[in-house]
């Protein structure tokens, strides 16, 4: 079967944003082809990101950043009434407005349900099931309930893994009651006192979304988070303009581009131009830096700059900015470099050692210890049916850094080096090949790529830093 056949079929594992969105331009473009999303639960276009979260928890990019090309846009759908305090907060500017992001997940939805309305005139179809394994026979899924979806490509578009128990002394920790695997889960606090003391590992945007959350709700006790750096998301801040300038110092080592870059933060500085804008200038180019950079490199920015890139790089809302500040102001949210030294039950709480970064030695109380220290990672030894399926069968390779899939161009590598040409990845599984492939602009660049390649003959062109030119802030 030819890849422009009218009755090509594709069957897409995943109907969060990025599975949503890669079916619904698929199917604008090939109206005839027969498209099945597989997801379990029962909302379609959400995911984690615009599904797991209260009114109070606010996009971290404006209006215009989430912008997807289809219709109505984004900011067309908008109620002006729903967000009057983001119109306010921004002069009335509504694409410059930061909105809450089950708004955004709302929108999705809609655009998926529509779609799906027309069913009985399209191709495009919803399956509820969560697929366990690739099928033998032929290209497709097999799903829990043991039924077979055959279809010439399959797409995988799992979003992120739940995030994985952090290392450190005393694991027994992870298999009681006081422990919270995943702050995302729905009944994750519903043992938790609105009094008691509650210590956070991690102090990136999922602790900044549990702190607020958790005190809108009504908790009163000291929230303590912990981490090696004990970094915090910077904000947004609006104004100024820098232009791109990264594209011709590529390949360039992490060393010398981190010098680049506070040399150009030096000169917006002077300039009274927000930090902020070189961040942004420099983000068209991070995809192809990062396919420049050998292993070695790679590992010398996951280790030594990553947690100073993402504090400064995903950034939050500047109400949600605010409203931290304040958190911490009134002595309710504190944030500690350091690392576990260990957990001593006691009765109806966990006494915590903390070994602090510059020295010495933190006692805590806890009620309760939440994990938030992001998405899991660990392709190589998670054990979700069809990731271990995939890598048992060396129909996929985890990447050395695990990071995520070997892919290319969207293509599944298989243990032989071969890009698949009926197995296709998207979002976070695919990593190691984008790097930042968890913003609403790369998604949607990467889900038009993989539309066009898969519906025309000819292969798309590489990758390069002006594919992503006008993607300007983002998460």
């Amino acid at each position: 079967m030819t890849q422009n056949s009218s009755m090509a079929s594709v069957v897409i594992v995943g109907g969060g944003f990025s599975g949503a969105l890669f079916g619904l331009k698929l199917h604008r473009a090939r109206p005839g082809w027969r498209i099945t999303v597989v997801e379990p639960k029962k909302k379609l276009g959400r995911g984690i990101a615009y599904g797991a979260c209260g009114p109070n928890h606010l996009l971290n990019v404006p209006v215009s950043r989430m912008e997807v090309g289809l219709t109505p846009g984004f900011a067309q759908w908008l109620e002006p009434a729903a967000i009057a305090e983001a119109l306010v907060e921004s002069d009335l500017d509504l694409a410059d407005a930061f909105v809450p992001r089950r708004l955004f997940g709302d929108y999705m939805e809609e655009r998926v349900s529509e779609a799906l309305s027309l069913k009985s005139r399209s191709g495009f179809t919803a399956v509820r099931g969560e697929a366990v394994r690739l099928v033998e026979d032929g290209h497709g899924v097999l799903l829990t309930d043991g039924r077979e979806i055959r279809a010439d490509r399959v797409v995988l578009a799992m979003g992120n893994l739940p995030p994985r128990p952090p290392g450190g002394p005393d694991r027994w920790l992870y298999d009681t009651g006081f422990f919270i695997p995943d702050p995302w889960a729905p009944d994750a606090f519903s043992d938790v006192d609105k009094g008691e003391p509650l210590l956070l590992i991690g102090a990136g945007l999922t602790t900044v979304d549990v702190a607020l959350r958790l005190t809108q709700e009504g908790h009163r006790g000291p929230i303590l988070a912990v981490s090696r750096r004990g970094l915090q998301p910077r904000q947004h801040r609006a104004g100024g303009a820098w232009a791109e300038f990264l594209h011709d110092r590529i390949p360039a080592s992490p060393l010398t581009l981190l010098r680049l870059m506070r040399s150009e933060i030096a000169r917006a500085a002077a300039q009274d131009i927000p930090w902020q804008r070189v961040f942004d200038a420099a983000r068209p180019a991070v995809a192809a830096v990062w396919e420049g950079w050998s292993d070695r490199h790679r590992r010398q920015f996951l280790r030594h700059l990553r947690p100073r890139w993402d504090v400064h790089r995903h950034r939050t809302a500047p109400r949600i900015g605010t409203a931290l500040e304040k958190l911490v102001q009134e002595g309710r949210l504190e944030t500690v470099s350091g690392r576990i030294g260990g957990y001593a039950e006691a009765g109806d709480h966990v006494n915590v050692t903390i070994r602090l970064r510059g020295g010495g030695t933190r006692a805590f109380r806890a009620g309760h210890i939440v994990n938030c220290t992001g998405p899991g990672a660990d392709f190589d030894k998670i054990a979700i049916p069809l990731i271990a399926d995939m890598r048992e069968r060396r129909l996929a390779v985890p990447d050395p850094l695990g990071l995520g899939f070997e892919t290319r161009d969207c293509a599944v590598v298989d243990a032989a080096g071969k890009p698949s040409s009926w197995l296709f990845a998207l979002g976070p599984l695919t990593k190691p090949a984008w790097w930042e492939i968890v913003a609403v602009p790369e998604i949607n660049l990467q889900v038009e790529r993989l539309v066009a390649q898969i519906t025309s003959e000819k292969p798309p062109e590489r990758l390069t830093t002006a594919d992503f030119l006008g993607m300007g802030e983002g998460i």
